[in-house]
């Protein structure tokens, strides 16, 4: 039996199609982009695109995630380039 883990990649992914270093938050489920919040949740199934003003978030976008978590990452940049 084989297991996978989408979100081993998180950071690594995010650092590629962003092109910076994202900052780490909450055990690394959770990336900081400039004001750009990249959040996994529902098991590594989804990526939610949050918008972070001072205190408050504001959720732009959710995408799902596959196998292919650097896909998901690239959806997600593209939706905001669309938002």
């Amino acid at each position: 039996m084989r297991f996978e883990d989408p979100a081993a990649d998180f950071i690594p992914a995010v650092e590629r199609v962003f092109g910076a270093p994202p900052r780490v938050l909450d055990g690394s489920r959770a990336v900081l982009v400039g004001d750009l919040k990249l959040q996994l949740e529902a098991g590594e199934r989804e990526l939610w695109l949050i918008e972070t003003k001072g205190p408050l978030e504001h959720r732009i976008a959710m995408v799902e995630v596959d196998l292919d978590i650097e896909a998901a990452v690239r959806q997600a940049k593209a939706r905001l380039a669309d938002a």
